[in-house]
């Protein structure tokens, strides 16, 4: 079974369709073509892999992701997580997945430590890797007491990071992780990453930076303008790059 798995999964905003639907754009005064977010995607993520989604801002990552948790649905095409429906079984996906959101929102009139029991507590399972995860990523007990409004851009996103983690999910969803972080942060957080592949887990790791994605990835997705135009293991895209600079 693939962790993750889409078959020609697309997705148009501005698309309607059924009976409704069809009464609302007649009675539209103009009309729009709807917009192409995402076309035909067909990756298959295997378990225990770490996965790397690559693509500049706008080319879709993020859509996919939301399509991969159900908070958005398909214009066409399926997908499926850890063997469920992405649309039929997307509160079961949500439960058993951790999931950092790219810009992530967090409540700012909690502290560091009540958000993390908080979001532990909306998983339904043992937040059993949080003292190693704050420990890693330099997150003190004091820092924890403070509130979140309080924290640096940095500071929230290691929040963020130890939230999608604490609970050890077998797979979990990334998206530019690494946003806000600094250099030695960054490089705590492809240590985590290591760790969490020797032990089997899952990781698809969504980013616009062709370094980082290089550094921790097994096999890279590359999409641009919602299109999939390259699936290869790293070690191949590597192999490329060198060969284009040595050709230069």
């Amino acid at each position: 079974m693939h962790a993750i798995e889409t078959v020609g999964l697309t997705k148009y905003y501005g698309h309607r369709s059924g009976l409704v639907a069809s009464v609302l754009e007649r009675l539209r005064a103009s009309t729009s073509p709807p917009i192409r977010a995402l076309e035909s995607l067909d990756i298959a993520v295997r378990e225990g892999e770490i996965f790397g989604f690559l693509g500049p801002n706008g080319s879709g990552k993020s859509t996919t992701i939301r399509l991969l948790l159900g908070f958005l649905h398909p214009t066409a095409g399926r997908g499926r997580v850890l063997g469920l429906d992405t649309v039929r079984d997307s509160v079961t996906i949500r439960r058993r997945l951790g999931y950092l959101p790219s810009g992530i929102a967090l409540y700012d009139t909690l502290t560091g430590e009540q958000l993390l029991d908080y979001l532990g507590e909306l998983s339904g399972r043992p937040a059993s890797r949080r003292a190693e995860l704050c420990q890693r990523l330099e997150l003190s007990a004091r820092t924890l007491k403070r509130l979140v409004r309080d924290y640096s851009r940095g500071m929230r996103q290691k929040v963020g990071i130890v939230q999608a983690l604490q609970h050890d999910p077998e797979l979990a969803i990334l998206d530019e992780p690494t946003e806000g972080l600094d250099p030695l942060m960054q490089r705590a957080f492809y240590e985590i990453l290591d760790t969490l592949k020797a032990e089997g887990r899952t990781i698809f790791f969504s980013s616009h930076v062709l370094s980082e994605v290089e550094r921790v990835c097994d096999r890279v997705a590359i999409v641009r303008e919602g299109r999939l135009v390259a699936l290869e293991e790293t070690v191949g895209l590597l192999a490329r790059r060198k060969r284009n600079i040595l050709m230069r």
